[in-house]
């Protein structure tokens, strides 16, 4: 049910409509997606290829949805950075694909259980219709267990 309603939400949310992103395939255990960019008027820059900003659109929100989903409601997942790499122009439609692994998962969760918080990078390519990569972005996520609270060092001499 949560694998329709993203498909559905998330083709008509206004910043991925307005971009032309679409996602195109999401597994059945959240840790696959699949979406593209097709080329239009409206999402080309100056000299006309992809808009940048398109690109980095395209990549945004799922890596945190995808840990959301997986790690369950014990867990607070936040975006905290991201880095873009335009590697050539991008023309036509381009396409990412966002894994998580079954290891990634337990990594990312036992640090977390271990830890105040942890702070997992992802890297996604997104490539052209052949298969070449025109950009790259790194994800940084912040997780943590809800029930955890910070650990603090006593103020002054005790």
């Amino acid at each position: 049910m949560m694998k329709n309603w993203m498909l559905k939400f998330m083709n008509f949310w206004p910043p991925f409509m307005g971009a032309g992103i679409k996602v195109k395939k999401v597994g059945e255990d959240f840790r696959d997606i699949d979406v593209e960019l097709n080329m239009r008027f409206w999402n080309r820059n100056y000299v006309g290829t992809h808009y940048g900003g398109s690109i980095y659109s395209m990549t945004d929100p799922f890596y945190m949805l995808m840990l959301i989903q997986n790690l369950g409601k014990d867990y607070i997942v936040w975006d905290k950075a991201a880095t873009v790499r335009f590697l050539k122009p991008g023309y036509g439609k381009v396409t990412a694909h966002f894994n998580l692994s079954a290891e990634r998962l337990a990594e990312i969760k036992k640090a977390a259980d271990e830890n105040y918080k942890t702070e997992p990078t992802f890297t996604v390519q997104i490539k052209n219709s052949q298969g070449e990569v025109v950009a790259e972005v790194d994800k940084v996520l912040y997780v943590r267990r809800k029930d955890r609270q910070k650990e603090t060092k006593p103020q002054g001499p005790q």
